[in-house]
């Protein structure tokens, strides 16, 4: 698998939040399917040169929102697709989203609330 991250040092938004909103953004995308199975913890924090806790706390967030499920030894797969999944990873993007714009929670949902409406 050829994935093509990159972590901005210079950037206000977290290593962490980086690899993780470009890990959903391939997944939503299509560009990881299913099943597939990501680089280990060590071997991607060795290939972007972060910590190894900056990448597992990237994992553990994608995880928690739905879009892959970690499998001991296994390692960790992207999760199954269904439109839970899907909504999950969306308001997840757009959550990461909404931070790098400095919005507060309330203002972020209220303009989520009038794009619906619309």
């Amino acid at each position: 698998m050829d994935l093509d991250l990159g972590v901005d040092p210079a950037s206000a938004t977290p290593p962490y939040e980086q690899v993780r909103a470009q890990l959903a953004a391939a997944i939503e995308a299509g560009a990881l399917q299913p099943g597939t199975r990501l680089p280990t913890v060590r071997a991607l924090a060795g290939d972007l040169g972060l910590a190894v806790n900056t990448v597992a706390r990237a994992y553990r967030e994608l995880e928690q929102a739905g879009a892959v499920v970690t499998r001991g030894r296994s390692g960790t797969v992207v999760a199954d697709d269904d439109a839970e999944h899907g909504a999950k990873a969306a308001a997840a993007a757009y959550a990461a989203r909404a931070r790098e714009l400095g919005l507060t929670p309330e203002r972020a949902l209220e303009l989520a609330r009038d794009a619906l409406r619309a």
